[in-house]
């Protein structure tokens, strides 16, 4: 059995360290659920590169999430710490989601990217998730045109550069 702890610790904040050799060793949902509980370590390092994990795996493989959902909305309520918000942010939208949760999701989400006091990619992070979630519900779209105009206003590089991204996508559909 693979010691997730001990390959996820050590370095700094700064490195992913060797989060891509566990998302290589992930082969079941058993083992997912193993690393998932990483997330509730103390060690945000240990958290950190979790989370990277779990985003990488779940690119391809959604369905190990979904048994963690109400965790991940419990994270997303109770994180302080901006490399997890981060990885929630795009994690969250790959969830199949009811109205009620869908609309939750939202204002988390839009707390996040208008909330200056998060970090740059959080709010980045955070912005891409909801025009993802718009992708999925278009009930959304007008709130998401206003959340765009409000942060162009901001004039921020990296948000700049992901509104630009998001509009040349909005413009191909």
């Amino acid at each position: 059995m693979i010691d997730f702890r001990a390959l996820l610790c050590g370095g700094d904040l700064r490195s992913i360290g060797k989060s891509n050799i566990v998302a290589s060793a992930i082969r079941n949902q058993q083992d997912f659920d193993r690393l998932f509980e990483c997330l509730y370590y103390s060690e945000r390092l240990v958290v950190m590169r979790a989370a990277d994990a779990i985003e990488k795996i779940t690119i391809h493989s959604p369905e190990y999430l979904y048994k963690h959902k109400e965790a991940i909305f419990e994270l997303c309520i109770k994180c302080r710490h901006k490399e997890l918000k981060w990885h929630l942010a795009l994690l969250i939208t790959r969830l199949f989601l009811d109205k009620k949760e869908l609309r939750n999701v939202w204002n988390i989400l839009t707390h996040w990217t208008k909330d200056k006091n998060n970090s740059r990619i959080v709010r980045v992070n955070a912005l891409q998730a909801l025009f993802e979630l718009t992708q999925k519900d278009n009930t959304f779209n007008t709130d998401f045109y206003f959340i765009l105009e409000k942060l162009e206003k901001e004039n921020i590089p990296s948000i700049q550069a992901r509104i630009r991204i998001l509009k040349n996508e909005m413009r191909s559909f």
